[in-house]
This record gives C-alpha cells, sequence and structure tokens, in this order.
C-alpha cells in the first residue's frame, strides 16, 4: 500500500568486492531485496540497482559469484548488476567506478558484511527527503551477537587510533573514557537522529548528484579512512546524520584482526589522511 506524499524514487547501491564472503555477501542481498520491497510498497521506491563492483578476484571466485546472481531473479523494484575491474585500485575506487552510470535520487555506499532492517530503506528516504539539509545518512549498527557498535567518529587523533587498533584490553580500558568520547557513546546511544562529524563507509546514504559533485571517494587512499576523508568533505555541504530507527548487521572487524597487510594499509592510509586534513597526537 502506498502511503509516500513523494514521487517513489531511484536508489542505487555500490557494494565492492575482492573475493569475500559470499555467504556474507548472499545475506546482504537478500536483506537489501526485503528492504527494497518494503520502501516500494510504501511508495518511497520505484527501483533499486545493486552495482557489484568486482575488484579482480580470482577466477574461482569470479566464476562462483556469476553463477551465483545467475539465480537472482530481477522483478519490478530490484536487480543486480556486475561490474568487473581489471585490477584491484582500492575500495573507494571501486565505489567509484559506478558513478559515471549512476541515474538514481540517492546512492547507498554499503559493505558485503552487512543486513539491513526491511524497513531501513523506507526510514532513509523519508528522512533524507525530510531533512534537504542533510548531505549523508548514518544507522544504527550492531554486531552479530546484538551489541551495538559505535561506528560514527569524532575527529581522531593518532593515540586514539593506537590504542582502539592495536593495544590490549588491560591498556584500552585506562583509557575508556577517551575510546568512548571518539566513538560519539554520548550522543549515538539514545533513539534520537543527531549531526556526527564522521560516518562508517559500510553503509553511508546520500544524494547521488551531491556525491558525484564532490568526486566520490578520493582514490589516493586505497583501504582504510576513505570513508574519514569522504565524511569531512561531505560534511562542508551540509549535516552527517546518526539516524538510530535506521538497523543494520555488521559482521566486520578491525583492522588488527585482519593481518598484515591490512595493518600496513591502516597505517599508510592514516598518515595520509593526517597529512591531508591535520595531525591530532592526543
Amino acid at each position: 500500500m502506498n502511503t509516500s506524499t513523494h514521487s517513489p524514487a531511484d536508489l542505487s547501491v555500490s557494494i565492492v568486492l575482492h573475493n569475500s564472503s559470499l555467504a556474507l555477501l548472499s545475506a546482504a542481498l537478500q536483506s537489501l531485496r526485503r528492504a527494497a520491497q518494503c520502501a516500494h510498497d510504501a511508495g518511497d521506491l520505484a527501483r533499486l540497482t545493486v552495482w557489484l563492483v568486482d575488484n579482480a578476484s580470482d577466477e574461482r571466485y569470479r566464476a562462483t559469484l556469476k553463477a551465483e546472481l545467475a539465480h537472482w531473479p530481477s522483478s519490478e523494484c530490484f536487480e543486480v548488476q556486475c561490474l568487473p575491474q581489471p585490477r584491484n585500485r582500492g575500495f573507494g575506487c571501486g565505489h567509484n567506478a559506478v558513478l559515471s552510470q549512476l541515474t538514481s535520487d540517492f546512492h547507498l555506499v554499503l559493505n558485503p558484511d552487512v543486513e539491513l532492517q526491511e524497513d531501513i530503506l523506507q526510514v532513509g528516504l523519508a528522512s533524507m527527503r525530510q531533512g534537504e539539509d542533510s548531505v549523508l545518512l548514518s544507522p544504527k549498527v550492531v554486531g552479530g551477537q546484538g551489541e551495538q557498535e559505535f561506528l560514527c567518529k569524532r575527529y581522531p587523533s593518532v593515540l586514539v587510533l593506537l590504542l582502539r587498533g592495536f593495544a590490549p584490553a588491560a591498556l584500552r580500558r585506562l583509557f575508556r573514557r577517551r575510546l568512548e568520547r571518539y566513538e560519539m557513546r554520548d550522543v549515538c546511544s539514545g533513539e534520537a537522529p543527531v549531526d556526527v562529524a564522521i560516518a562508517s563507509g559500510c553503509f553511508m546514504l546520500v544524494r547521488t548528484a551531491a556525491l558525484r559533485a564532490v568526486g566520490g571517494f578520493n582514490e589516493d587512499f586505497f583501504l582504510y579512512f576513505e570513508d574519514f576523508d569522504l565524511s569531512l568533505r561531505r560534511a562542508e555541504k551540509g549535516r552527517l546524520v546518526f539516524e538510530p530507527r535506521m538497523h543494520i548487521v555488521h559482521h566486520g572487524g578491525y583492522a588488527a584482526n585482519k593481518g598484515r597487510a591490512h595493518v600496513k594499509y591502516f597505517i599508510r592510509s592514516g598518515i595520509r589522511f593526517f597529512n591531508r586534513h591535520g595531525w591530532r597526537l592526543i
């Protein structure tokens, strides 16, 4: 039943893959389809197009992905497109690969390890239309065990990043208040929308034209901190809003838990971020 007073919007979604878990991707796509149908039935969504950007995964992975996608039926409000890339140029570059092809009103940057609440797109699209000065929406995030993850941030310091990413639990406890302030727990624990400084790239709902206007992600960042950089550039144009009525489940993890290569990417991108936006040591 159509309950919207607006014309239904077109929404695009980009998901960047690199040998990513197909089980988690399947769960993400299923949740996207349910959310698209919910928003469509409410009259808020005309069509959702998902772009799977494959950043040069290995041949076996690509063949399996192609076979699985062949069984995904399209509908009047949901379709999946695959955009294979010849080489892996990073997370931000992968999302930027779709920018020139988008004709949507709104765009969602999404991780393949995220599951969406059924009404999240209905809530998000309505919120974006009501708040014309909002340039980005970030949802309430819970982990696989149901605990809230605080992925919105204040501007980081080198000390906070080292503590949060690499310090043992006992040391993190000594700096608990500092870490909680960085994670905006003081304002992102309630049920009311609040302005934030930095949003996580695992879920960013934005206006497509505005994203294109700033050139999307900065491709100098291969992995990590590209979402910090984009958040700060988007904040110059309007409000970044934490919207707790939007819920997702996030199955991700910290760089330190992903191996030596990810730690190297994290440190390299962190240095690039501070060089570009200003160093804060403590």
